[in-house]
């Protein structure tokens, strides 16, 4: 990951809500904290586990970040947000074809493009997803009514997370 990819996740993670941001990716570790302490970490194989080491980046003392070799081999990134309660709520997923922002109102000063009860056509924009400043339009994959929308205007999202969840029909 180049350098300016790093200042490119900062400046979103420090636009956001979020606390916590940690992404790995084969022996790469990135590390986003903006809380009074700093997590452990666990090495993979180790029973053992160290303080993160924090490295003042420009314009953000605040922050910490971690930046750590291992040998962990699948790419995870944890999304602080707090998931939706698991509700009996049934029907079709639309879910982030990448990890990014996303966007569920065209901009700031426009209404959202598509709330609970609204109806929703096979094609149809329902959000945004922004990635590495691309704007995905995520658009529905059946026609129906959105019955839940599973994340909030502005919230990092992971690849397949569920968006919203459409009731065929």
């Amino acid at each position: 990951m180049k350098i300016q990819e790093i200042k490119e996740l900062l400046g979103q993670f420090d636009a956001s809500t979020l606390t916590e941001f940690d992404l790995k990716d084969s022996g790469f570790e990135l590390y986003f904290n903006k809380n009074s302490e700093s997590r452990k970490t666990v090495t993979a194989g180790s029973a053992t586990s160290t303080p993160a080491v924090p490295v003042a980046m420009e314009g953000s003392a605040s922050h910490q970040l971690q930046l750590a070799n291992n040998s962990l081999a699948n790419e995870t990134i944890q999304n602080v947000a707090p998931e939706a309660p698991a509700s009996d709520v049934t029907g079709t997923e639309i879910v982030s074809p990448v990890v990014g922002i996303v966007y569920l109102q065209p901009a700031p000063d426009q209404p959202a493009f598509k709330a609970v009860g609204d109806r929703v056509k096979k094609g149809e924009v329902v959000c945004i997803v922004e990635a590495m400043k691309v704007m995905n339009e995520i658009t529905a994959d059946i026609d129906g009514e959105i019955v839940a929308i599973k994340v909030e205007n502005e919230q990092v999202v992971e690849f397949n997370q569920p968006l919203f969840i459409v009731k065929e029909g």
